[in-house]
């Protein structure tokens, strides 16, 4: 008899199993796209790390540092929090994305989320997507302006080069770049509103005409990304309007000048999705009557040639009855004259069908 203690051993499964491979942490200059470091408005020539950049920023009373990234991990953004002192909570919201358009405060450090928005082309009748969506954030603090980048749209290079060629308003500091950044932003609110109306309008034109082929889906589909488009730029309003009014806030006065600015064409951007809004609804319901008219037209078509068809058929089916008490059958004209009188009946019913618009 086989012992027990004699018998194999069945391994376990966490024995079989295959280690899961580390993983391996992406430097954090992967991310960073520019850093630079500004004094008295104009940048100090070289290239710096984030740590360097700061040391280096710290040697003048008006330098500060501005660095831009683009899709941060948890690793990198840790590390850049790190070096300027960010909150745990700002860094976390940075690094998951998808947030609501908000203003946040910690101490001296402002942390502003907008939502990024891009028109893609497409054809009038079509389902596809027409805007797509990202993410821009900015930290701002006495020593620093910090740009995060979610999305392959809204590159900021032209922003920095611009700003570069304006040193008055870069002396104003790190809110400048906030400034900059924000604009910049709404900026393609209005570009896009604009390529919208022109679908808006496009869509008018061709829900409006007899022989288009636009069906509802493509209203739809233009209503649901103006609905999206909506999310990102409404939430704004709030955030901009305290950088404007909250005196609290470290922002000069002359920044806040431009802010305001910048409040007016996000205000008028709202405006003009509330009447995109309306007017897509306005043209489901001209499309939902147009598609009630021509189903009408349908049925009328359909019922004229089934009263048309009808005719010969009763006629047939008495005449093929085949009683000998019907005289007709005993005639050499019978037949003849069935026929003609089917003819002409068709031809009558045709005739007064077309007259009044049925056919």
């Amino acid at each position: 008899m086989r012992s027990v203690s004699s018998m194999p051993k069945k391994s376990s499964s966490r024995e079989n199993s295959t280690p899961p491979h580390p993983k391996v942490p992406v430097p954090t200059a992967r991310a960073i796209v520019d850093c630079g470091v500004y004094t008295d408005g104009k940048r100090v020539p070289g290239h710096f790390t984030p740590k360097e950049a700061l040391t280096e920023a710290e040697k003048t009373d008006d330098g500060f540092v501005w660095i831009g990234l683009h899709d941060p991990d948890e690793a990198q953004m840790n590390d850049i929090g790190s070096i300027f002192d960010l909150h745990p909570l700002a860094v976390e919201d940075a690094v998951q994305g998808k947030q609501r358009p908000k203003l946040d405060r910690y101490g001296d450090t402002m942390f502003l989320v907008m939502r990024t928005v891009c028109y893609l082309d497409h054809d009038v009748d079509s389902i596809s997507e027409i805007v797509e969506t990202g993410e821009m954030m900015v930290f701002t603090g006495t020593r620093f302006a910090i740009t995060v980048r979610h999305g392959e749209h809204t590159r900021l290079a032209e922003v920095r080069h611009e700003l570069e060629q304006h040193p008055d308003r870069l002396r104003y500091g790190p809110t400048a770049v906030l400034h900059a950044v924000a604009d910049h932003v709404v900026d393609t609110y209005v570009d896009v509103t604009e390529s919208i109306s022109g679908d808006i309008d496009e869509m008018e034109e061709a829900v409006f005409t007899p022989s288009s082929k636009v069906g509802i889906g493509s209203i739809y589909q233009l209503k649901r990304e103006v609905v999206e488009l909506r999310r990102a730029v409404a939430p704004l309003m709030i955030p901009l309007d305290r950088l404007v009014r909250d005196k609290d806030l470290p922002v000069p006065q002359e920044i806040r000048r431009y802010l305001r600015d910048v409040s007016d064409h996000e205000a008028s951007v709202s405006d003009h999705i509330g009447y995109f809004d309306d007017a897509l609804s306005g043209l489901v319901n001209a499309a939902l009557a147009k598609i009630s008219v021509q189903q009408n037209t349908d049925m009328r078509k359909i019922s004229a040639y089934a009263a048309m068809a009808a005719v010969p058929t009763l006629i047939a089916g008495i005449y093929g009855m085949n009683f000998d008490q019907m005289w007709i059958l005993h005639q050499w004209w019978g037949y003849p004259a069935t026929l003609v009188v089917m003819i002409v009946l068709c031809l009558w019913l045709l005739r007064s069908f077309r007259r009044n618009g049925w056919l």
